[in-house]
């Protein structure tokens, strides 16, 4: 049978803005004001059967005590949780959020320079009276664990009963919505549990209405690996945005219960665009979504530990420890099982290795009417796209997500600086591209987390063809007729291919053409000499 493990308490931290304050749980608490909370970002590791599941939520209501609930398939102990740095989320979110980045035509008479480039492997709470547990069970609902964690007092609550579950809920002031008895009945069905974890109000900071809580961390083994929102339409005025960034060993994640897509990626946009990257991503998300309806879309999928381009620095040994490496259990295989003498894995100690970890970014856009089924992740096979330097046109390939050996994908957008200075020399090369010349190179940045931030991004839909200078026939969107293009010394047309090398870099058409004439030349040698011999 289906494991559930619904979280209610997730909400999105989003790199665009919407009509409604996207949040997929609900919040309870003891205050009849309205609750609003905008931006909760989920990390998952998942190793075998193992799942961690990190989430940070920002609350934004009367400074009274309030709760979050998380269905779970297991009863929790104090073991199983911990809070964790508020840092280390905004660090997932920046390494994998959709980016833009630009490249500038570099001085067509500068002599031409040939290096070569090194290919490198990327790198408890006090005993309740039995009175007090007589009346919980009256209600159908049995206490399983409870302590405190920071600022929380956690409670693991089982049930017999939806309609008892909320009644104890209520009972003990939790304000919880309307209707919340006929999405917690398949979760009650199904024997899940439920984690409670409330907070007093005098323990936590305040900052412009925005309760400031430590990030929950917390694991359990299951069989099956999901993320059940369903119960986050109580809160749902509209359209809501879910955004899940999974960890796991060489594996990258999708959905097995509804379509995948991916975001069309390397798009030449317009010097505009920087202005409103955010509103410009909206957009092309929301059409996006519009052409694949139901679709969960693949937004990154990437070594942890490495970047090409870095708007973050890549994550750390420590860090993927932190988001659940120290409670990952290795594999069943024992590698090292068939060899006499050596004690079995369930009796020896093996040690954690943070390397390898794929970091994939999903991003799903959904309404009421939209939300049939929790989300269930199975492993699907590597995929390339968004990377490579421009060939002597400007143009980029890899626009689309390609299977591949590697997992090197990525949601990227570029400005181009073509050369506009005179151009004197007898033979100019055009088409070589690289950072503005005479200055450092900028850093490349990622879509703004507009709902963290508070702020709003125009919407763009409609300006969409005016902004892009690549065509994107999957989205059926037309570019403005773009600007002529640099001519080669002898007319030369574009390059005939992309030259992307594993690690997401390209050599440029003309250093292509070079390395060819070497080659040529050295044959040509071999030959001669070959002569001479014989």
């Amino acid at each position: 049978m289906k494991q559930a493990i619904a979280v209610l308490g997730l909400s999105v931290a989003m790199a665009w803005p919407t009509t409604t304050r996207a949040f997929c749980g609900f919040y309870v608490s003891g205050a009849d004001a309205s609750l609003y909370n905008n931006a909760t970002m989920v990390v998952m590791m998942r190793e075998g059967t193992r799942t961690v599941l990190s989430m940070q939520n920002n609350y934004q209501g009367p400074p009274e005590d309030f709760a979050m609930i998380v269905p779970v398939p297991v009863v929790l102990q104090e073991e199983n949780v911990k809070t964790l740095p508020r840092e280390i989320f905004s660090r997932v979110d920046k390494l994998a959020a959709p980016r833009l980045v630009e490249y500038w035509e570099q001085d067509p008479c500068r002599p031409m320079v040939v290096a070569e480039m090194a290919m490198l492997p990327a790198a408890g709470a006090a005993r309740k009276s039995r009175a007090a547990e007589d009346r919980d069970e009256k209600y159908g609902v049995t206490i399983e664990a409870q302590f405190k964690v920071a600022e929380y007092d956690i409670v693991i609550l089982s049930a017999k009963d939806s309609g008892g579950l909320e009644k104890w809920l209520r009972k003990n002031k939790y304000n919880i919505p309307k209707g919340a008895n006929t999405l917690l009945r398949p979760y009650v069905e199904q024997n899940t549990k439920f984690f409670v974890a409330k907070v007093d109000a005098e323990k936590v900071k305040f900052r412009d209405g925005r309760a400031v809580l430590s990030p929950l961390r917390f694991h359990y083994d299951a069989p099956t690996f999901t993320l059940p929102v369903r119960l986050g339409l109580l809160n749902s005025g509209g359209e809501q945005d879910l955004i899940v960034h999974i960890l796991a060993k060489r594996q990258r994640y999708e959905v097995a219960n509804y379509k995948n897509a991916s975001i069309p990626t390397n798009i030449r946009v317009e010097d505009s665009v920087r202005e409103s990257f955010g509103g410009f991503y909206n957009a092309l998300f929301a059409r996006t979504a519009e052409k694949n309806p139901g679709a969960v879309v693949t937004e990154y999928a990437w070594d942890a530990t490495s970047c090409d381009p870095c708007p973050e620095p890549p994550l750390t040994p420590q860090e993927l420890s932190t988001l659940g490496g120290d409670v990952i259990v290795p594999g069943a295989q024992d590698p090292y099982s068939d060899i006499p003498g050596v004690v079995p894995q369930k009796t020896r100690r093996v040690a954690w290795q943070p390397y390898g970890f794929v970091l994939t970014r999903l991003h799903y856009r959904y309404k009421k009417n939209g939300l049939d089924e929790d989300l269930v992740f199975r492993t699907a096979g590597p995929i390339v796209g968004g990377r490579g330097m421009p060939d002597q046109n400007g143009d980029l390939h890899e626009r689309r997500a390609q299977a591949s050996g590697i997992n090197n994908f990525q949601g990227r957008y570029v400005i181009l600086h073509p050369w506009e200075e005179a151009i004197e020399c007898e033979n100019p090369q055009r088409g070589t591209w690289g950072g503005p010349p005479g200055r450092p190179e900028p850093k490349p940045f990622a879509a703004p987390n507009i709902m963290l931030e508070g702020s709003a991004a125009p919407t763009l839909t409609n300006q969409l063809p005016g902004l892009i200078q690549t065509d994107i026939p999957e989205l059926d969107l037309k570019a403005r007729p773009p600007e002529p293009g640099p001519e080669t010394h002898d007319g030369a047309g574009p390059a005939s291919g992309d030259t992307s090398t594993s690690d997401g870099c390209s050599v440029s058409a003309a250093r292509t053409a070079s390395l060819g004439w070497i080659a040529l030349i050295i044959v040509a040698m071999w030959l001669t000499r070959r002569r001479a011999v014989y």
